[in-house]
């Protein structure tokens, strides 16, 4: 069987370029397959050829088939799927017909597309990596950890991942001299220093130093809130603040004093605590210079200076400085008491009343007298008892 094509039509020159290469290519390596194969390819008879004109090309061997012929030049015709032979079978895979004409959806340095997305990658790895996140399929896992036998997917990360055995920060800061594990984690501490925000809220225009902070606070413009708690389905903005609310439903207190092993549910209300035991009392009252352990108790105590109330009782008009006192004070026209004891059942407004409520049972007296050592279970009781030592101290005087 002998298959001949001709094609006689004036075709562009990027066509002529796209054809010629595949043609002489799909000859060699029919020739060194096929060794008793007879073929022919006569040259055009004359060399003066305008541009992009092809007189005639045969191609002989009994082997090959080709499918119908055309005189229409197109990527389809020109360019078949695959060939095959009856013997030695050899098969040519090509660009998809609909591309083979079409400019790469990928330019410059970037020439790794996505076939779900289009998006560009420099590194075929790294389009690999991409692909993942549309198929679901997970890494192959080859680089464990020597101390706890945790798996990675590259060497590099590994690396990053041991340094927190081994204690290794050999990023450091240039300005504090802080060590940091990762280059990327150095980086963002140093916008601390030099003040950059390169984040910033479309909506407000705030400005944030990491991605992350800008995502978190662009859920308050948004109301999202993608993190439910699975017990009472809460919602929070943050993966941080349910984290600290499921606390709530286990009581979980992960946080111990290692002075007196009294333990907290955060971290934050650990270091307020450990301030008892150490003195240190780091806000201070810019009018009469009092110092306080939390600025929250600094606030209240300013509104003592600017006569500052502003929480105001709806039922009888009376002003709070902090919104929990106007909150126990409005269970009193609420009658209110949500703080049952768990031994007589008795409930209060506050839970710093069923605290007191609670040494009666158990016997506690925490505060004690300098002066004699007498011990008592409410602050008031030994304030009064004070007055003993203090000749006599009777500071309420009749009016009368």
């Amino acid at each position: 069987m002998s298959a001949v094509i001709i094609v006689e039509e004036s075709v562009s020159y990027a066509e002529e370029n796209l054809m010629k290469p595949l043609l002489v290519k799909q000859e060699e390596i029919i020739k060194a397959e096929t060794p008793d194969s007879k073929e022919t390819l006569k040259e055009p008879e004359t060399s003066e050829l305008s541009p992009g004109t092809v007189h005639k090309i045969e191609l002989h061997w009994d082997t090959f088939v080709y499918p119908d012929n055309t005189n229409s030049v197109s990527c389809e015709s020109l360019l078949p799927q695959t060939h095959t032979a009856p013997k030695g079978t050899k098969t040519f895979p090509h660009p998809e017909s609909e591309k083979c004409l079409s400019t790469n959806v990928c330019e410059g340095e970037k020439k790794f597309a996505c076939s779900e997305c289009e998006k560009c990658f420099r590194r075929k790895g790294d389009l690999t990596a991409h692909e993942r996140l549309h198929t679901g399929v997970k890494p192959f896992k080859q680089f464990a950890c020597s101390q706890c036998g945790k798996c990675f997917g590259a060497k590099s990360h590994l690396t990053v991942h041991e340094r927190i055995h081994t204690g290794e920060k050999p990023f450091a800061c240039s300005e504090c001299g802080k060590g940091f594990r990762r280059k990327g984690e150095l980086t963002k501490h140093e916008r601390i220093h030099t003040g950059e925000k390169p984040f910033v809220c479309s909506e407000c225009g705030k400005g944030f130093i990491t991605k992350g902070e800008l995502t978190k606070h662009e859920r308050i413009h948004t109301g999202e809130k993608p993190f439910a708690c699975s017990e009472c389905g809460k919602g929070f903005r943050t993966k941080g603040e349910l984290t600290k609310h499921e606390r709530n439903h286990t009581g979980e207190k992960p946080f111990a004093c290692s002075e007196c092993e009294k333990c907290f549910k955060l971290k934050g209300n650990l270091t307020i605590h450990e301030r008892i035991h150490t003195g240190v009392k780091p806000f201070a009252c810019s009018e009469c210079g009092k110092c306080f352990r939390t600025h929250g108790n600094l606030t209240v105590h300013e509104r003592n200076h600017t006569k500052e109330k502003l929480l105001v009782c709806y039922e009888c008009g009376k002003c709070f400085g902090r919104k929990d006192e106007l909150t126990i004070h409005e269970r009193i026209h609420t009658g209110e008491k949500p703080f049952a004891c768990p031994d007589c059942e008795k409930c209060f407004k506050s839970k710093g009343e069923l605290r007191v409520h609670w040494r009666i049972h158990t016997g506690e007296k925490p505060f004690v007298c300098n002066e004699c050592g007498k011990c008592f279970g409410r602050k008031d009781t030994l304030t009064l008892h004070e007055r003993i030592h203090n000749k006599g101290e009777k500071p309420h005087e009749c009016s009368e």
